[in-house]
């Protein structure tokens, strides 16, 4: 299951990112709704079976949520003085990588400035939720059960930054310095993000920070395309 866990997200997004670029939009939204619902539904199935439907859930506890949200706005000013101070003036973007982000956004039906609004508000608040139960409450959580903590952080940060590559590598291509710098970085977020969750013992600094990484880019995608 650990895995599973670790190798799925990364041949999921290899098969709708890359595999299935060009195939008709229902097809790209099909896919990639089935390997969501796979994704999240698994660990779930195998959380219920682990505690043989024993109610263990605990209410969230903001614990953690005051220095999750700290490192998130520090990513939001960060992201956005980069792209201002560096991707802008370096015309890093210009061209392919630009070019490649809009044709993604057109290839999820994203016509219109709702869409894209729409788009960014369920990855910032619902899908960064969801991707903070997986990464840290399911992955790092049973990486932890198994190893100790500095290597359940480092396996569970490396899967976590290896889907990205291959997002990355779509934009920026496989060998930029770009892609594996951005690929490190989101690394390095995941590893704090575990480091936090297992200091407070709550998902929600994690989730704070993910949801203004997750503005960040979507504040750049929307200088893109609009």
């Amino acid at each position: 299951m650990l895995a599973f866990g670790l190798a799925f997200p990364a041949l999921l997004t290899a098969v709708y990112f890359v595999g299935l670029a060009g195939a008709p939009r229902p097809v790209q939204q099909g896919v990639y709704l089935a390997g969501k619902a796979l994704q999240f539904g698994l660990p779930a199935a195998w959380y219920l079976h682990r505690t043989r439907g024993a109610r263990r859930l605990q209410p969230p506890s903001g614990r953690g949520s005051l220095l999750g949200a700290a490192f998130g706005l520090a990513l939001l000013l960060g992201a956005l003085a980069l792209y201002r101070g560096v991707l802008v003036p370096f015309g890093v973007l210009d061209g392919g990588p630009a070019e490649a982000i809009r044709a993604k956004v057109a290839g999820f039906g994203v016509t219109g400035p709702w869409r894209f609004l729409a788009l960014g508000t369920f990855y910032s608040l619902l899908h960064a939720a969801a991707e903070e139960l997986y990464w840290r409450g399911f992955v790092f959580g049973e990486l932890r059960r198994a190893c100790a903590a500095p290597c359940a952080i480092l396996a569970s940060s490396v899967g976590f930054a290896a889907h990205h590559v291959i997002l990355l590598a779509v934009f920026f291509g496989g060998g930029s310095p770009w892609t594996w710098g951005f690929s490190l970085a989101v690394g390095a977020g995941g590893a704090f993000w575990a480091w936090l969750y297992q200091r407070s013992g709550s998902l929600l600094g994690p989730w704070i920070g993910h949801l203004a990484a997750d503005a960040a880019i979507f504040a750049v995608g929307w200088e893109l395309v609009r």
